[in-house]
């Protein structure tokens, strides 16, 4: 997961502003938390005085050694050069407390969501308008496909609005950090998912396929104005179509 500035990658300016996202979270005491791109370790290093083990993933050699010697005082960190996009998941509970590069947004949340081992709560910083997308009905005005392929399992929330001045260099983007919680309840088996993900692939592909499903509701809406109850609807009626 290379950093760049040219790929979108914006570094965070203030550990105070650090302990103010961690209080937006649910973080705790006893928990193992995951630092994805975690540069030189200002997110890492509030988070060792937070919780009990941080795992500060890098990948970029620029900066690996400027990150270990800024956390080398915590002995709780452990510092792993790695490709996070290739690195396996833990199978103990855990958590993800990150700024990651904008363009990755996607791959990483999909690698989050798409284990059978995801972490009990996943706090993102992400441009806003990706983050919208994620948020399914509600006020939600527009649910991009990610966000209605995880409906099912995961709600997801917006916690924290930032300032295009909390990083450097500015963002050309307003940004704020989300929540993403396991359901308590999943709408659907963990095992409906890979057919289920491929019919929401359909639906937003192919318009003239989401309109002939045998539900009134779509007559007048596009995919992206369904909630997570229609969509579990769609994809039931269409099994049994």
């Amino acid at each position: 997961m290379k950093r760049s500035h040219l790929k979108s990658q914006n570094f965070i300016r203030r550990p105070q502003l650090v302990r103010t996202l961690v209080g937006h979270s649910n973080l705790k005491k006893s928990d193992t938390v995951y630092d994805i791109g975690a540069g030189s370790g200002v997110i890492s290093s509030v988070l060792a005085t937070e919780c009990k083990n941080v795992v500060a993933v890098e990948y970029d050699e620029r900066v690996i050694e400027k990150l270990r010697d800024n956390v080398a005082s915590f002995p709780n960190v452990e510092v792993v050069n790695a490709d996070f996009l290739t690195l396996p998941l833990p199978k103990n509970d855990y958590k993800v407390f990150a700024n990651i590069p904008f363009h990755l947004s996607s791959p990483i949340l999909r690698k989050l969501t798409d284990t059978s081992t995801p972490p009990s709560a996943t706090y993102l910083i992400v441009q806003k308008q990706f983050a919208k997308k994620l948020i399914i009905g509600g006020t939600a005005s527009f649910t991009g496909l990610l966000g209605a392929m995880i409906a099912p399992w995961f709600k997801t929330s917006i916690r924290y609005k930032l300032e295009r001045t909390d990083f450097w260099p500015h963002p050309a983007v307003d940004t704020v950090m989300i929540e993403i919680i396991p359901r308590k309840d999943p709408l659907l088996d963990r095992n409906s998912k890979p057919a289920y993900d491929s019919f929401v692939e359909r639906c937003y592909a192919r318009q003239k396929y989401f309109a002939t499903l045998p539900v009134t509701l779509t007559k007048n809406m596009r995919p992206s104005q369904l909630s997570a109850d229609d969509w579990i609807a769609l994809f039931q009626s269409s099994k049994s179509a």
